[in-house]
């Protein structure tokens, strides 16, 4: 690991950031009068990439255009690949340390380059093409077998073999702060003999982290587990709304549909993963044994802790969850060997969450459908109110972030409110 000296920015950041020199995230940002492009950023200061690249700050870097830093998406510069990253990481570490004179002692420049996070209205970090859903907690999937099956029998008899995921719908995937309308559809109560149709009832939230990827690789190319990480750009807090009463009736045969393609949420900066490098861990143990094209060797999970926060209109915010990345029984490895071993492609931008990430313990559930047992065990919150699953005009607020050896990185929040729906 890097000393703390490595990572000390003559750019002001706060003990409490989330953004220190070791993050270097990248988002999309518009300033008044700029059309969007590409920032990173340090404390509470946006540094635009684009003016950066301008100037010759990130020469030697790999970029192949002077403008790339200037486009709409991310999705160009992610697709350069991991070296080039890794170079302009490089380079932004250099020139923000705090012994490097270079852009400190040019305050015109600043001028130019440095900006006000406050200043900036975010926007998607990249064009989503497509989007993929895992079921990677075994905390998550013995729960909700025990909650729908045979407790004896929590988990299917694949579970333990494959990560388990299905196919999303990525124009539904919007940057935090944008609110998102409670979902209509068809529920069915166990004493109904036949379904209805009106606003969902069970409206809930999925605590997940997404991990955007690299590529492309052509058609009928598999990413060996060994070379997966290669192919992943960076991490993503992602809010997987679903509505588990419309859930409930629709999902057999085929799984989610309408329950899940509502609207889900993501943090707005990409933290990338040489940034989480510090804090890799061993993930579980897998019993039995994967076949041969899943074997991992080495700490592929994230010592991420997370915070999820329930806030009712005008009242107090109250913590309902506190989970941690590292719980994940499918690494993000795993899920790419898994999701390409078939020949599938994939393309920059891509994006693939985890699951609802659920700890061991009832108060590190990463849902509703958890936390309150299907509806048996209300959680009170701090303004006397109780919530079985989320209300109108709730806020669901999350976080995410690890330290170690006083250097600290994180996503910042995730937010969205749950608007009525439209008639």
């Amino acid at each position: 690991m890097h000393s703390n000296n490595t990572f000390r920015s003559w750019i002001p950041v706060s003990g409490d950031s989330d953004f220190s020199l070791a993050n270097l995230p990248y988002g999309i940002g518009r300033k008044a009068g700029q059309s969007p492009r590409a920032y990173t950023r340090i404390g509470d200061t946006a540094i635009d990439l684009a003016s950066l690249a301008r100037h010759g700050f990130l020469q030697g870097s790999g970029l192949p255009a002077a403008d790339i830093f200037e486009r709409p998406t991310l999705n160009d510069f992610i697709g350069l690949g991991k070296a080039v990253w890794q170079e302009v990481r490089q380079s932004l570490l250099h020139l923000f340390q705090e012994d490097n004179p270079l852009l400190r002692e040019d305050h015109a420049l600043q001028n130019d380059i440095l900006h006000p996070v406050s200043d900036l209205e975010m926007a998607m970090p990249v064009h989503v093409g497509d989007y993929t859903d895992f079921y990677s907690s075994i905390e998550h999937a013995t729960n909700v077998g025990i909650m729908f099956r045979d407790p004896s029998k929590a988990l299917l008899p694949n579970w333990k073999h494959i990560p388990v995921g299905y196919h999303g719908r990525s124009s539904s995937i919007v940057i935090s702060g944008t609110p998102v309308h409670r979902p209509k559809g068809q529920t069915k109560a166990d004493d109904q003999e036949y379904p209805t149709f009106g606003p969902s009832r069970q409206l809930d939230f999925e605590l997940e982290i997404a991990f955007i990827t690299g590529g492309p690789t052509d058609l009928g190319d598999s990413i060996p587990v060994t070379e997966a990480e290669d192919h992943i750009f960076g991490l993503v807090l992602f809010n997987d709304l679903s509505a588990r009463d419309i859930q409930k009736w629709e999902y057999v045969p085929l799984g989610p549909f309408l329950s899940k393609n509502f609207g889900s949420v993501i943090s707005p900066w990409v933290i990338t993963l040489d940034a989480w490098k510090p804090f890799r861990v061993e993930g579980p143990l897998q019993e039995p044994a994967v076949l041969p094209y899943l074997q991992q060797q080495g700490a592929r999970n994230i010592d991420i802790r997370l915070e999820v926060d329930l806030i009712p209109q005008g009242g107090p915010a109250s913590r309902i969850c506190d989970s941690n990345f590292r719980h994940m029984y499918w690494s993000m490895a795993q899920q790419l060997a898994h999701h390409t071993v078939n020949g599938c492609n994939i393309r920059p931008g891509d994006m693939m969450a985890s699951g609802t990430i659920s700890g061991p313990e009832p108060g590190s559930y990463g849902s509703m459908l958890e936390l309150a047992w299907r509806g048996t065990r209300p959680l009170v919150l701090k303004d006397g109110s109780t919530r079985t699953f989320i209300q109108d005009h709730d806020t669901i607020r999350m976080r995410g972030y690890t330290e170690n050896d006083g250097v600290r990185v994180g996503f910042g929040e995730c937010v969205t409110t749950i608007l009525p729906s439209k008639h």
